[in-house]
């Protein structure tokens, strides 16, 4: 795979993270968690600015979508309709660990530049890691 289309596939999932966690902060309003859930999406779209930046130092054009990951959006906001914050808590959580897996095999590819494993390494990776256990927190707290 080319390194554009890994680092914009990435991509594509941060701005999805974004739009997921938009959404459930829209849900959550003036709750305690609140202050959480917008640290983790101002980190989610501190990655994606990130990754923007990384696809135009290898010379080509980052993506402005989340494309199919969108879906998963409007599927986090529709659980947090149907059954409540916690639904749409876990469902942040399923798509943290989704994301990890996602950089964990972007850094297994080895037609992927050191410069761009050392992004994920030194700093996406473990951000998407330390999301999970936030949010099995707030599942568990009080609304």
């Amino acid at each position: 795979m080319k390194t554009h289309e890994t680092l914009n596939g990435l991509l594509r999932g941060e701005i999805a993270a974004t739009e997921t966690y938009q959404q459930a902060l829209a849900k959550v309003g003036d709750d305690p968690r609140a202050a959480e859930l917008r640290r983790l999406h101002e980190e989610h779209r501190a990655a994606a600015n990130a990754l923007r930046k990384h696809v135009h130092q290898h010379g080509e054009k980052p993506v402005q979508g989340s494309g199919g990951w969108g879906v998963y959006a409007k599927t986090v906001e529709a659980a947090a309709k149907l059954f409540g914050d916690g639904a749409a808590l876990r469902a942040l959580r399923e798509g943290e660990e989704f994301g990890a897996k996602e950089y964990e095999k972007a850094l297994a590819d080895p037609s992927l530049p050191e410069d761009c494993k050392g992004l994920i390494r030194a700093r996406l990776l473990p951000e998407t890691l330390a999301h999970i256990p936030v949010l099995e927190r707030l599942t568990k707290a009080p609304a």
